[in-house]
């Protein structure tokens, strides 16, 4: 089956903001594309919130749930609690007509199965248990089965609110009952997946509303609200919902709420290390809990007003449960991860020398490749999920050392000029051409300071200045001049190479050639007497010797 959560690579910008935004950093970096580790992600949803490109995609369920509508006489919407902070202008039973017309047997609130779920936490404390973790939120389970499995004792051993709604769906209707949650977790999927016996899918708000519209099926709405004194439950997904709902009343134990990944993993470090004791504590991995779920954010409303929702419609009693007995909601929770072996300090060291990170003092930790730290880069890097071109303090680095070497080591006049032809950058061979300058004496000021500035002007109008032989008479310099103009940062780009040498050699040559020419034509006027006389002796006509000696001057005129 397909992953719950899949990285779309093809227009992935090498922004790193997914692995910035990752809290645990389950993002692999390859070929410049960004990819979920599904091995070791948590399925928070903070990648697929935080793309700027909208690459990070949910798996689609709406046609497996029609497949599900077909096959089956009974499907049963699970609908979470905070649907109301969601669907703002709704109730159950608005939900409940809309949903039937789409082809479910019965919509019943989830918040029924946080009754089941509460009543069990409420059993546990009176068991005198050091540390209870709610087991609740799929992704702080994911996050403790992978990550931190040595707090898996602390975690309440009983199913989430939706598997236990689902179980009691299945006892009331029967096993052949098919349940669909719809809520804002993208975990839940997952969730589902490893639990289909007790819920058949999962859908998402969003996945409802693509739905609804495609059917071209409106939402029903109600300016009265439909409420109710047994719907003390529905409090479950804002922060501290759930003790809101327990009764708390075993006076040696604190009751905490813990929300968002980046406060779990510290909360489950000081619970490894001993540092709590007697505590129940309520953790969710969203901010605010489920009403700031990956899918309600693009509501864009605060936490506050979606709390402000779901207090409102929140009873004061309990949902009537047929589930009763703790004992039919038990589970366990085993580790899920693999155990990778983590790299050495030598490997480490070794790696941050590559990186150009040996000295503590280069390692800004700047976070511009989503790592905290650039140890922690060099291990990530160690293990195949990072790279060090990732880096920008190195990259820019790199790219200045690379620039100041061609710069420096090119035999020929490099300049770079803004619009305005003020210089911005100009080499020493370039100094050399025009005068010996130094390059601090003319940087800012106007190109007209040691150059015409005809072929630069010419070049921002988009005429092509290539290899173009000049005469610089104030620097008696022979040069080409190539002049680029860089549409995209507004800056000319001039190469220049002194041909000075070449052209004084061509002058000298040509020199010698006029020279000999010169000296043959004096011979050829000076001497036609005698070579008439001669030529007569020999029985020749003069006209043939002096086309035999035009002949050699034509030679010598074409051999230049």
């Amino acid at each position: 089956m397909q992953y719950c959560l899949i990285s779309d690579t093809k227009d992935c910008r090498n922004c790193y903001k997914c692995i910035r935004h990752c809290p645990i950093k389950s993002i692999s970096f390859k070929d410049d594309k960004a990819s979920i580790i599904k091995e070791d992600c948590i399925l928070c949803g903070r990648c697929y919130n935080t793309c700027p490109q909208d690459l990070k995609v949910i798996r689609n369920d709406i046609a497996k749930v029609k497949r599900l509508l077909q096959d089956n006489d009974k499907v049963i919407v699970s609908l979470a609690p905070s649907f109301i902070s969601y669907y703002t202008d709704s109730d159950i039973e608005c939900m409940r007509a809309t949903l039937k017309k789409l082809g479910f047997y019965d919509v019943e609130e989830t918040a029924i199965g946080a009754t089941i779920v509460k009543k069990a936490y409420d059993e546990m404390l009176e068991e005198g248990r050091d540390v209870i973790i709610s087991s609740c939120c799929h992704s702080i389970n994911m996050l403790i089965k992978r990550h931190h499995p040595e707090c898996l004792p602390y975690l309440a051993d009983v199913l989430s609110p939706m598997l236990a709604h689902g179980k009691d769906i299945k006892q009331r209707y029967g096993e052949n009952t098919k349940v669909v949650f719809i809520g804002p977790c993208i975990a839940k999927k997952d969730e589902s997946d490893k639990n289909n016996s007790l819920v058949e899918a999962v859908l998402t708000y969003q996945e409802l509303d693509d739905w609804l519209a495609k059917e071209n099926i409106p939402m029903e709405t109600t300016e009265q609200k439909e409420l109710s004194e047994k719907s003390k439950a529905r409090l479950f997904p804002t922060n501290g919902g759930i003790l809101k709902t327990m009764a708390c009343k075993n006076d040696n134990y604190q009751y905490l709420v813990c929300d968002g990944v980046e406060n779990a993993v510290k909360t489950l470090e000081d619970i490894a290390a001993g540092r709590i004791h007697h505590a129940f504590i309520e953790m969710s991995s969203c901010q605010g809990s489920c009403i700031n779920g990956p899918i309600m954010l693009h509501k864009q409303q605060s936490i506050m007003t979606g709390t402000i929702y779901v207090n409102q419609y929140a009873g004061k009693e309990d949902f009537d449960c047929f589930v009763s007995e703790r004992k039919d909601i038990n589970c366990s929770y085993m580790k899920d991860y693999v155990n990778e072996k983590n790299p050495t300090e030598a490997e480490i060291n070794a790696m941050l020398k590559k990186m150009g990170k040996e000295d503590p003092k280069a390692r800004l930790n700047c976070g511009c490749c989503g790592y905290d730290s650039c140890i922690a880069k060099a291990r990530a890097i160690i293990k195949g999920n990072a790279n060090i071109e990732m880096c920008l303090p190195y990259l820019m680095e790199k790219a200045a050392s690379m620039s100041d070497k061609i710069v420096s080591n090119t035999p020929n006049g490099l300049m770079v000029l803004d619009n305005d032809l003020n210089i911005q950058l100009i080499n020493q061979p370039m100094c050399r051409i025009v005068g010996s300058i130094r390059p601090e004496d003319v940087i800012g000021t106007m190109v007209t300071a040691i150059l015409d500035p005809f072929d630069y002007l010419d070049a921002l109008q988009g005429e092509r200045i290539f290899r173009k032989k000049q005469y610089l008479s104030e620097y008696d310099k022979y040069v080409e001049n190539t002049v680029v103009y860089d549409e995209k940062f507004n800056i000319l780009i001039c190469v220049m190479q002194d041909v000075t040498k070449n052209e004084q050699a061509a002058i000298k040559e040509q020199e010698l050639i006029e020279k000999t020419l010169k000296i043959t034509d004096e011979v050829i006027e000076s001497n036609m007497k005698t070579v008439h006389e001669i030529a007569s002796l020999l029985g020749e006509t003069a006209a043939e010797t002096k086309v035999a000696l035009l002949s050699l001057k034509d030679t010598i005129r074409h051999d230049k």
